[in-house]
């Protein structure tokens, strides 16, 4: 046999080892080609975008090949022992394709590109993490301390408030992607744009410092996947529809893993939030795994080099007792009531973006004024901060576990009802995410059920914020991971599986209610929305 030329081209391409063929469809080259662009090697910025693009290019081979009328139309060939058949051990053909995959040169090149993109999208969503923390402590703490108040006066919320809604409404009037999705939708990985980065920065600082009672986990998702893409373009790789799936996925798992401090919460929650499975759930998850876990890294590397702050899902509950029937019958019980309280919270606020889109400007502003007014007369009635029912409460959750019983029987029903009215208006019409604000409301149901004839603080707080996430974002895997995370110790883990299960259960049997407006990607008003399932 002759021996194989080897022949140069300044095509990025690869050979297809699954099934023996030449390269993807579109290479004009022959087998065992190999790269060299004319002039000899390049270096820098070309080299890059060279790299990247054969990159992206493995990604849609890859996407294609995962998908399953590929497989149909050309089945991969399984090695199969002799007299083996189908008897009991052997392995199924989806264990051989994923290893097949996982020894593609191309596969494990894209690990190393999403693990890269993994580090600028970190730095800047740390950074952006920590300015959102600097602006709250400034305009809740600094400044009424330099006013002369201990804390913020009750009427503290209101002007806030009002330039948070006509900032925000200007967003999403003037801007490309209407800066993100309305929080009331829930979570959302797909749909990254870069055209959207400005205008979901401006909302998320004008909605969450300003007293949104709304979390920072979908403005940096969108950011984290819009960076992605923009990196893609920086190095001028091309733009397919299977780089932007698996790009996007790697960019929001790195921005999310520094919010949720692990980068476990953040592959598990993607997973669930794009619904992939098989093959599939395999190419896009292990990039986004591997992002997360560089950007998790990046994150805490410079928290401590730097000394800044930018939040911490640790909030100090002791180790729990052991659980009893009494934990495991009151836990259940409050997961149902929670699930049925909850669901009511976000149809609420998916009826409140329905009445923004009727005239978004005005009625922003409204439900803007709205939950202030309800810290407002939180803190009139109660004597304490605004700021408890303003805000995700991410800092208030730790302050009410480091010593619930500061809080009195009237407080914490004052903060449950206030701040459940808030989050529904900010729901409909402010941007950021709707995670944190349905933790503190459920470790806060759980601290006031607490006294009940045997179940105590520490699984109260863990069955309600895990019965209260699973009802809100509907992911119950994701939600009993983050919540183990919170709660920091394995004793409470049955209890928080059974109370997400219960609330995710009874929030899906329950009428769905309306739908929400449609998200559109240009500028301009929004149309009314038709009734449908979110």
């Amino acid at each position: 046999m002759a021996p194989t030329q080897t022949t140069w081209t300044s095509r990025v391409i690869f050979d297809n080892p699954c099934h023996g063929e030449p390269g993807p469809p579109w290479s004009p080259v022959a087998p065992h080609t190999k790269i060299r662009p004319p002039g000899g090697f390049p270096s820098g910025t070309a080299w890059l975008s060279a790299a990247s693009s054969g990159l992206v290019r493995n990604l849609a081979l890859l996407s294609a090949e995962a998908s399953p009328s590929r497989m149909r139309r050309r089945p991969i060939a399984e090695p199969k022992p002799k007299g083996a058949g189908t008897a009991p051990g052997n392995q199924p053909k989806e264990a051989d394709q994923l290893r097949e995959m996982l020894r593609r040169p191309e596969y494990r090149r894209a690990l190393v590109f999403c693990g890269l993109i993994g580090i600028p999208v970190s730095l800047i969503a740390f950074w952006f993490l920590v300015l959102l923390q600097e602006l709250e402590n400034l305009i809740w703490v600094d400044w009424p301390h330099d006013l002369g108040w201990s804390d913020p006066p009750w009427w503290w919320p209101l002007p806030l408030a009002l330039v948070s809604g006509a900032l925000v409404a200007l967003v999403v009037l003037r801007f490309p992607g209407r800066g993100g999705h309305i929080p009331a939708a829930g979570l959302h990985a797909g749909g990254a744009s870069k055209s959207a980065l400005p205008g979901v920065a401006v909302a998320a600082l004008a909605s969450l410092p300003l007293g949104a009672v709304l979390g920072p986990e979908a403005p940096l998702i969108a950011l984290g996947g819009g960076l992605a893409l923009a990196f893609r373009d920086l190095v001028r790789a091309p733009a397919t529809e299977a780089s932007t799936t698996l790009l996007g996925a790697a960019g929001a798992a790195a921005a999310i893993s520094a919010i949720f401090g692990s980068p476990l919460v953040a592959a598990v929650l993607l997973m669930e939030v794009a619904g992939v499975g098989g093959p599939q759930l395999f190419a896009v998850m292990l990039p986004a795994l591997l992002s997360s876990g560089v950007g998790a890294i990046v994150f805490t590397g410079f928290g401590h080099w730097t000394g800044l702050d930018a939040g911490s899902l640790d909030i100090g509950l002791p180790a729990a007792p052991l659980l009893d029937v009494g934990d495991v019958g009151w836990s259940t019980l409050m997961a149902l009531a929670i699930g049925v309280a909850v669901h009511g919270i976000m149809v609420g606020g998916r009826i409140a973006a329905r009445f923004v889109a009727a005239h978004t400007l005005r009625n922003t502003v409204l439900c803007a004024l709205g939950a202030a007014g309800c810290a407002a007369l939180y803190a009139g009635i109660t004597g304490r901060s605004p700021s408890e029912v303003a805000l995700s409460g991410q800092n208030t959750l730790s302050q009410l576990a480091a010593d619930p019983h500061a809080w009195s029987v009237g407080s914490l029903v004052a903060v449950v009802v206030f701040k459940g009215v808030a989050y529904t208006l900010c729901l409909g019409s402010l941007r950021g995410g709707p995670t944190f604000p349905s933790l503190f409301l459920g470790g806060a149901i759980g601290v006031l059920l607490s006294p009940l004839p045997g179940l105590g603080v520490v699984p109260g707080m863990a069955a309600g914020m895990a019965a209260a996430s699973a009802a809100t974002l509907r992911l119950p895997v994701s939600c009993v991971v983050l919540v183990v995370l919170i709660v920091g110790n394995s004793e409470t883990v049955p209890v928080i599986v059974l109370a997400a299960v219960v609330a995710f259960v009874t929030t899906e049997l329950l009428p769905q209610g309306p739908g929400i407006p449609a998200f559109s990607a240009g500028p301009g008003r929004a149309p009314r929305p038709a009734s449908s399932r979110p």
